[in-house]
């Protein structure tokens, strides 16, 4: 198949991106190659893709209207994945405009080119931030999620609420997912993972928030790409099953889908530290501070949908997955 990836130089858009084309999918790279974080790490991971037979990218944000209009006019892609976001609980609290511009400017975009050129699937990043204050535990997408806590997370629910209007009014498939804190190799500068190792190389302290108080559904890249292509690969159809006097926000009378992505556990802050000790070889200093504006203490994903729906059980535990991200870490940067 054609596929568009959105954020194709991002974290888990590279990863995607290198799945496709290893199955032999001709992937339509888009990215803004912001400066979020790491020009650098983006454009070295692009690299990485343009050596690969079937990638052609275009370098272009999602909020310019008419470029993305002729991008999907020329491209014609069969289907679409929409990872590219302003991403950062934290961020969204000083430049709340980034996630406007990118996050709701740009998914209508998206939603528009794929109205208008015949896309078969529409598969969205959403984030698991969208649960906000919500507190029962595992997180389920059957559950109601009116309380977000960042803007970021607003913007994300946002998306899967625009999403749904167009499966409604146009039949457009959509699918969201929900994704639980990503990491690995190649991951996001800004994620605590990489902040940790950063410091605890570097002999300075890391901040751990809440007093260490957190937990969260840490989820290895690996299961995050193999969840997105089997949902890619299976098409929303409208649940018959579906009533108006019990709405259930994860499916609708429309071909309209939502699934967590998560490890379905829900490892203690204080744990993934330990493990990231035993692979470094070297031990933390911490610095304990109070909650950050935003945050929320604890995550933890409920997957039967997806487990029942695309038969994957995402399950990679953080001591197989830390020494990775740390070995990728001490290669890439040559530490």
């Amino acid at each position: 198949m054609k596929i568009l990836v959105t954020g194709a130089a991002g974290f888990i858009g590279y990863h995607v991106s290198l799945r496709l084309l290893e199955r032999g999918d001709e992937v339509v790279g888009l990215d803004n190659l912001n400066a979020y974080y790491s020009v650098e790490l983006k454009e070295a991971r692009l690299r990485r893709l343009q050596t690969r037979h079937g990638f052609r990218f275009h370098h272009l944000g999602l909020a310019d209207r008419e470029g993305i209009a002729a991008l999907f006019a020329a491209e014609r892609p069969q289907r679409v994945i929409n990872l590219a976001a302003q991403a950062g609980v934290r961020y969204s609290l000083k430049n709340p405009h980034a996630y406007v511009d990118s996050n709701l400017v740009g998914f209508v975009n998206v939603l528009e080119g794929c109205r208008h050129n015949g896309v078969e699937h529409l598969v969205y990043a959403s984030s698991s931030s969208v649960y906000g204050a919500n507190t029962a535990m595992p997180f389920s997408v059957h559950q109601n999620i009116d309380h977000p806590l960042s803007l970021y997370a607003a913007t994300k629910k946002a998306n899967e609420l625009m999403a749904h209007t167009y499966s409604h009014l146009y039949g457009l498939p959509t699918t969201g997912l929900r994704f639980f804190t990503v990491y690995g190799p190649w991951g996001r500068p800004d994620m605590a993972l990489f902040l940790f190792t950063k410091a605890i190389l570097a002999g300075e302290p890391i901040q751990v928030f809440n007093y260490g108080q957190m937990r969260r559904d840490f989820t290895y890249i690996d299961d995050i790409v193999e969840g997105v292509v089997r949902v890619l690969d299976r098409v929303p159809t409208p649940n018959p099953g579906w009533s108006s006097e019990a709405p259930d926000p994860a499916s609708s009378r429309a071909p309209y889908r939502l699934y967590n992505i998560g490890n379905h556990r829900s490892v203690e802050l204080l744990r993934l530290i330990e493990v990231l000790e035993d692979a470094l070889g070297q031990k933390a200093e911490k610095e304990f501070l109070p909650m950050q504006p935003g945050d929320v203490p604890a995550t933890y994903a409920d997957v039967d949908d997806l487990i029942s729906d695309v038969g994957f059980r995402p399950g990679t535990p953080i001591e197989v997955g830390v020494p990775r991200f740390v070995a990728w870490y001490r290669e890439f940067f040559g530490v």
